[in-house]
């Protein structure tokens, strides 16, 4: 054997392997390209579908320390087989049907991903014979606080879930926190408060606000209908959180971390800036249902409220205390500035919507020259 496929072997056999569920979506995708710059095996889960939703991984697909499988949370079978063929140091358990509107509409699917998914997750893990070496992050979310009993929200403040979402998530925080003290196995809750960014999910009201705005700003839309204005959340950004993600599966103990940016604004701030990032400056006028956003320039409406948009409950003053990772994990949590984050968020969707529309000037022109050659 040469010196050449002896380090080869040698760095094969020291690099981690790790399994991400929901690698698909926003921080899945941002997390495996942050584990293999840092030289894991990556390893997602995806679920068989007949339409395949991999546009935010596509760029990783052809590389030979990233793997693919075929599994689901709702199957405790699949989850098995595939923790048992690779034989992960770290999981990272991202999947979960995480808009809590969509979870009014569909709570026995909500609680059967986001609450027993966890549950199979880790019994996966001990069926394998892993559970002693193989270190597990589960993603729960700031909606456990639900109605809050205090502001800031850290680690130690009461839950008061109020959704079905946030009810399935509560049953996946303590039954991590559950098997970590009943079975002595590396397990870490991360509460993670609001996180965006450019590959946040169309139906999110982030993002729905930049990508409208950017289509107002482009004439392809008239006006854009948002919910409770006054809603204040602690926005941050996706790249920023998974970092934090992989810090706690670091540690000497495992523990759980709030992740936020200790940071509030409003979704009428978050508009404000993200109209103002397209050159329109946005002018708000009434209360509640009949609170409109107005251009300052020409006085049309921009913004109107719909009830359409309100939850049957909602949480309105979400506030996390991210002392805990930042004394304890070293970690940063304003890396990137609410600012930076809307900007960012804008640039990338004013970028796309204007190749949309290239795209759109040259199908019509092919199509008018294809009438005129008939």
């Amino acid at each position: 054997m040469n010196n050449k496929m002896k380090k080869e072997l040698d760095k094969n056999k020291k690099r981690k392997k790790c399994i991400i569920t929901g690698v698909t979506g926003q921080d899945g995708s941002f997390l495996s390209e942050l584990l293999l710059e840092k030289g894991y095996e990556v390893h997602g889960v995806i679920r068989r579908s007949s339409t395949d939703f991999r546009e935010r991984i596509a760029h990783l697909e052809n590389r030979d320390d990233f793997h693919l499988h075929y599994g689901d949370m709702t199957d405790s079978l699949s989850l098995v087989h595939i923790i048992g063929m690779v034989g992960p140091d770290e999981i990272y358990n991202l999947a979960a049907q995480s808009h809590v509107q969509v979870s009014f509409d569909e709570p026995e699917f909500t609680a059967d991903v986001d609450a027993m998914g966890v549950l199979r997750i880790l019994e996966a893990v001990r069926l394998t014979g892993v559970d002693k070496t193989c270190r597990i992050y589960q993603a729960s979310t700031s909606e456990l606080y639900g109605r809050v009993e205090e502001v800031p929200q850290s680690e130690t403040t009461p839950f008061h879930p109020y959704s079905p979402y946030a009810v399935a998530k509560q049953y996946g925080f303590w039954i991590a926190k559950e098997y970590r003290e009943a079975y002595d196995m590396y397990v870490c809750n991360g509460i993670l408060f609001n996180h965006e960014s450019e590959r946040r999910g169309e139906s999110f009201v982030t993002r729905k606000i930049t990508l409208s705005a950017c289509r107002i700003a482009q004439g392809k839309q008239d006006k854009l209908f948002l919910g409770n204005l006054s809603s204040f959340r602690d926005w941050g950004y996706a790249k920023d959180y998974v970092e934090c993600m992989w810090l706690m599966l670091q540690q000497e103990t495992p523990d759980d971390y709030v992740i936020a940016t200790g940071e509030q604004h409003t979704v009428r701030e978050f508009a404000t800036l993200a109209f103002h990032f397209v050159g329109i400056e946005l002018e708000f006028k009434g209360e509640g249902v009949d609170e409109k956003g107005y251009d300052k320039d020409t006085g049309k409406i921009l913004i109107e409220v719909s009830e359409e948009f309100y939850r049957p409950t909602d949480v309105v003053n979400l506030l996390g205390d991210p002392s805990n990772a930042k004394e304890n994990l070293g970690w940063n949590p304003r890396n990137t500035s609410f600012e930076q984050l809307v900007k960012l968020m804008v640039e990338h969707d004013m970028e796309s919507i204007a190749v949309e529309k290239e795209k759109e000037h040259i199908r019509t022109n092919v199509v008018e020259h294809l009438e005129r050659t008939r």
